[in-house]
Parts: C-alpha cells; sequence; structure tokens
C-alpha cells in the first residue's frame, strides 16, 4: 500500500486540479482504506481493498456525474484526509476531541472548495498529496516535516501556475 499512496500522493500534488475526479477518488479510496484497515482483521485484507476501490470508484462516478455535491464532498473529504494525515504523521494524542477536529478539518475543505473551487482544489491536493508522500517515505518526525512542506510548496507552486496559464487562456 506504501506504494500505492506514494503514487496517490505524486498524482494528487502534481495533477490534483487538472482531474478533479481523480482527486474525489484518491481521496476516497485512501481514507476508505485507512478506516476499513482499523476496523477490518489483517486477515480480511481483501475486504479492506474491496471496499478502498468501491469508494474510489463511488467518488469517481459523483464527481462526473453530480458534480456539485462531489465539490463538497471532496471538500470535506480533503479536509479529513488532511487532518488525519497530520495527526498520523506527527502521532498526535488527541483523545476524545480526535472526532471534532476530523469534522471542523473537514467542514473548512468543504467551505473552501466551495467557495474558492480552483485554488481550493489546488491547496487540498497540494496538502493531501504531501501528506501521503511525507507518510509513505517512514522518515523521523522532523524529515517528515521538512518533506511535506517542501512537496506542498513544489506542488503548489506547479498547480497554480497551470491555473493561471489556463485563464490566461481562456482569457486571451
Amino acid at each position: 500500500m506504501l506504494t500505492i499512496r506514494l503514487l496517490i500522493g505524486a498524482a494528487l500534488v502534481t495533477l490534483g486540479r487538472k482531474l478533479f475526479w481523480f482527486f474525489v477518488a484518491a481521496v476516497g479510496f485512501v481514507l476508505a482504506f485507512s478506516l476499513a484497515s482499523r476496523v477490518i482483521a489483517e486477515s480480511d485484507s481483501w475486504l479492506v481493498w474491496l471496499i478502498a476501490i468501491g469508494a474510489g470508484l463511488l467518488g469517481a462516478l459523483l464527481a462526473v456525474f453530480i458534480q456539485r455535491l462531489a465539490i463538497g464532498l471532496a471538500g470535506f473529504l480533503g479536509g479529513l484526509l488532511f487532518a488525519l494525515g497530520l495527526v498520523e504523521l506527527f502521532n498526535l494524542q488527541l483523545g476524545g476531541w480526535t472526532w471534532l477536529v476530523y469534522l471542523v478539518a473537514g467542514i473548512i475543505g468543504a467551505a473552501l472548495i466551495s467557495a474558492f473551487f480552483d485554488w481550493a482544489l489546488v491547496l487540498l491536493s497540494s496538502l493531501s498529496g504531501a501528506v501521503l508522500i511525507a507518510q509513505s517515505l517512514d522518515l523521523a518526525e522532523a524529515q517528515s516535516l521538512l518533506v511535506f512542506g517542501l512537496v506542498f510548496v513544489v506542488g503548489f507552486i506547479l498547480q497554480a501556475g497551470w491555473l493561471r496559464a489556463d485563464r490566461r487562456r481562456e482569457s486571451g
């Protein structure tokens, strides 16, 4: 799964805004895999994969056919994935507040993506991809933070440049 997380992270960091359906599918897949693997026994790993693939496919279908709902869902899930990734990456112990942190991060992600779709998608896909890459490399905490920051900045700058270029082409 580490290689898949690394590849998904790289795709989100570079193509998250251009491939909205992939962003929704990838976030759904990774979240479903993470949550299902916590609940389902290791001996039933095929079920974890089935749930994750099903969630990814559902996300892609929502993004294509029910875009408005998918936009809000993608923002919520992107915020949730970012918060979940940070909690896991830095081994934060939030106790009974964990669910509230995830809920607030999801709501902020949904609000951002609804209000500022393109820029929020650049931000959320860069953050989510950077977290996945940093988690996949199994580094010390300080190194993980450095990798996360560098990958996020590179992804954000890259996608922001493409967004500006797309807007210039559309207007001129």
